[in-house]
């Protein structure tokens, strides 16, 4: 029973990754970027929201990180 709460939240906390990492600003305007095209972008730093959306996804990751383990451990 416990196994199964596990895979549940695993499976949530991955469908939440995905979900929040494409929530994510892209950084790179292309071939552009390579010649310096979108130096002023770089320099203008995150906003709250980009950075609420960091620490969201950084404690998604911790918990799938954690059910990944913990299911490891408890299927061997």
């Amino acid at each position: 029973m416990l196994t199964a709460t596990y895979v549940v939240i695993e499976v949530l906390s991955a469908l939440g990754l995905i979900f929040l990492i494409l929530m994510h600003s892209g950084k790179g305007g292309g071939l552009s970027d390579m010649f310096g095209g979108s130096v002023g972008a770089a320099a203008q730093g995150s906003t709250v929201v980009e950075r609420n959306l960091d620490r969201i996804t950084v404690m998604v990751a911790l918990i799938f990180a954690f059910t990944t383990i913990t299911l490891d451990l408890r299927l061997q």
